[in-house]
């Protein structure tokens, strides 16, 4: 972050710009968001999905290729946010563990481990962006 973009942030900051330093919005990188996010995975997804992305047999389903972790955002989103206690058949196998919500995880948290898992174990998908996170978490008090 550049001297000025600093002192613009601690301005909004100290004064309220624009209603309050929650609705400044900065982007992060592919990169920095997919490092971030492993850190995150490997705090509170690898015990589940592995280190390899490749779940575990009739428990809990892989995150590679799946329409899942590859298609809607909103829905990933949810599922994080929500938790998923559905059995679900991922490449004609069947999965039937609960996953437990993980809405304790800050909108960046959640945006970086999806962009990890969107990016990672061969697979290539959009940025998800904390904004959309913040927009699906509100829809979700309603």
């Amino acid at each position: 972050m550049t001297y000025k973009k600093a002192l613009v942030c601690l301005s909004l900051f100290i004064f309220g710009a624009a209603g309050s330093q929650a609705q400044v919005h900065h982007h992060v990188s592919l990169a920095a968001s997919i490092a971030n996010g492993k850190k995150v995975y490997m705090q509170n997804c690898v015990t589940c999905h592995q280190a390899d992305g490749k779940g575990v047999p009739t428990l809990n389903p892989p995150l590679i290729n799946t329409t899942y972790v590859l298609g809607d955002k909103i829905k990933l989103i949810q599922i994080v946010l929500n938790g998923f206690n559905e059995d679900v058949l991922i490449n004609g196998k069947s999965f039937s563990n609960s996953m437990t919500p993980h809405a304790s995880l800050t909108d960046q948290e959640i945006a970086d481990v999806l962009t990890y898992v969107r990016n990672s174990f061969t697979n290539k998908a959009s940025q998800v962006s904390a904004k959309l996170v913040k927009n699906v978490r509100s829809m979700n008090k309603k």
